[in-house]
């Protein structure tokens, strides 16, 4: 019997490591900077940002339309039901597909800017916050800026093709990628009525009169009046536009999910942890699926208040082509005369709409990004 004994440790601290190991082998550490880890990010992102642009596609098209001030559909704006009359008389008029024009080129866009924006994020907070001190507001926000401008940056021609697939109301029209990136590439703003600007010679010197003609010969000659360039009109506020956007996302999204785990009421809003499916141990406990959608919903309240405005000017700039008179307007021209038509107000035209799609749209996102995370194990 004692040597019976004797023997029971030997064989069963040996089983009891062997389950212990196999228990803990699927929840090890993960290199974030792998290449690995990378595609799995990015590939949750991309389809996390298309199951939300969908969901909300047809309150995106009456977004721009009211955005850029469509003729059609100016009439509908500054009412809470001008959203359905809207969508009701694109229905009526394009059928139920109209409601989704321009949605292909959103996906097209969408799937490699979240990629390039989640996964970017991920790479870029693993470098600046490295532990749990350096997990700051402040680095939080910068780290979701930088992400976001670098999707923008690498994706933008095609958020050009969407909103102008978007804009097009014409019941005629049958709008085709091809149609769409030729035209824009080849639309050239008229050519100014004076040319270049002429100085009188008898207020100035006949040689800086002839310096300043000279002058603006040149520049009216290398200015791009088509090609490549007509796909960036509303680059530059777009960029400003997503460092308080994407920054203010990414901080409410993560700050709200750390609110939801407290230990107060992590019991309600985590899963147990039978239910986790990430392999990496230190990553923070799974939330329900009602408490992510929160989180998310929050992201998206915030963000939208605090970039709404650039967001404006960016859609009239990227259909200057289509509206006005054709020239590259800058931001400061844009703003003005947004002051001009409709003062203050003229910056949150259809920010009511606004909240209505981005809300859901963003709680989907981040639902659908963390729970695919988790399904890729990571």
């Amino acid at each position: 019997m004692a040597k019976l004994r004797r023997q029971e440790p030997a064989i069963c601290p040996t089983d009891g490591e062997n389950l212990v190991s196999n228990l803990d082998a699927p929840r090890r550490t993960i290199n974030k900077q792998s290449w690995d880890y990378v595609l799995r990010s990015g590939a949750a992102g991309g389809l996390a940002a298309c199951a939300a642009k969908t969901v909300v596609g047809p309150l995106d098209r009456v977004k721009i339309l009211f955005q850029a001030s469509n003729p059609q559909f100016a009439k509908y704006t500054g009412s809470w039901f001008g959203v359905v009359k809207a969508m009701r008389d694109i229905r009526a008029t394009e059928g139920s597909r109209g409601l989704f024009r321009g949605h292909s080129a959103t996906l097209l866009r969408i799937f490699p800017y979240a990629a390039i924006k989640f996964a970017a994020y991920e790479q870029i907070r693993a470098v600046m916050i490295q532990n749990k001190a350096q997990e700051t507001p402040y680095r939080r926000f910068i780290s979701g800026s930088l992400a976001g401008c670098l999707s923008v940056f690498c994706t933008y021609p095609l958020e050009i093709i969407r909103v102008r697939l978007a804009f097009e109301t014409k019941r005629d029209s049958r709008s085709s990628l091809s149609r769409i990136c030729k035209q824009i590439y080849h639309e050239q703003p008229p050519s100014v009525a004076q040319g270049p600007v002429h100085v009188d010679t008898s207020t100035v010197s006949r040689a800086a009169a002839t310096t300043v003609n000279a002058a603006s010969a040149v520049v009216d000659k290398v200015t791009p009046r088509s090609g490549l360039a007509n796909f960036f009109r509303g680059f530059t506020p777009t960029l400003w536009g997503m460092l308080p956007y994407a920054g203010a996302s990414f901080l409410t999204h993560d700050s709200a999910g750390d609110l939801m785990r407290h230990p107060r009421i992590a019991q309600h809003t985590t899963l147990p942890q039978s239910n986790q499916r990430s392999r990496d141990p230190h990553k923070p406990p799974q939330l329900t699926w009602w408490a992510e959608l929160i989180t998310g919903g929050l992201a998206g309240l915030v963000s939208q208040t605090v970039s709404y405005p650039l967001e404006v000017i960016r859609r009239r700039m990227q259909v200057g082509g289509v509206v006005g008179d054709g020239r590259r307007l800058g931001i400061t021209e844009v703003a003005g005369k947004i002051w001009l038509e409709k003062g203050w107000k003229g910056f949150f035209v259809g920010l009511g709409i606004g909240y209505v799609k981005v809300i859901p749209m963003v709680a989907t996102s981040f639902y659908v990004y963390e729970r695919g995370k988790y399904w890729l194990g990571i």
